[in-house]
């Protein structure tokens, strides 16, 4: 387990497998690389970041994790699986999911939530961007990366 603070000041518990805190994950974050660029989403207000955000009532963290990526990005994903988890500590702890899949399709001018689409980048365009989100920049983003490049790839 890897344990280190955010941005933020949130302590941040991560793991690689699922259902590791005892509390159910209600948020999902989805990492995708495809034909060596990261799938990425500008939100409107917190910069670069990957796409991903809060299971609906009586959705799947599977299902969320689809609906998510596609509503901020207008990608369509499949064979989603998750790979880790992390635990926030702060105001009020909660339990992220983390996926990656397949990109079975890229859809043209889709309508958007929240963000202003689809952003693809390499590793070195990632590692120098300076409009990323405070949720980039964390010690556990260079770590699911990390994970996504040596087992999916």
């Amino acid at each position: 387990m890897l344990i280190f603070h955010d941005s933020e000041g949130g302590r941040v518990e991560l793991t690689f497998g699922k259902n590791r805190f005892g509390m159910p994950a209600r948020h999902v974050l989805v990492v995708v690389k495809h034909e060596g660029k990261w799938l990425l989403t500008k939100h409107r207000t917190r910069g670069i970041e990957f796409p991903g955000g809060k299971a609906e009532l009586g959705e799947s963290i599977e299902a969320a994790a689809i609906r998510e990526t596609f509503e901020e990005t207008g990608v369509i994903l499949s064979n989603v699986h998750q790979f880790a988890e992390y635990v926030v500590h702060s105001n009020i702890t909660f339990c992220k999911a983390v996926f990656t899949g397949v990109i079975d399709e890229i859809q043209e001018n889709p309508t958007l939530h929240e963000t202003e689409g689809a952003i693809w980048m390499t590793d070195e365009q990632l590692d120098a961007c300076k409009s990323l989100s405070f949720h980039m920049k964390d010690t556990g983003m260079s770590e699911l990366r990390r994970w996504v490049e040596t087992n999916e790839g």
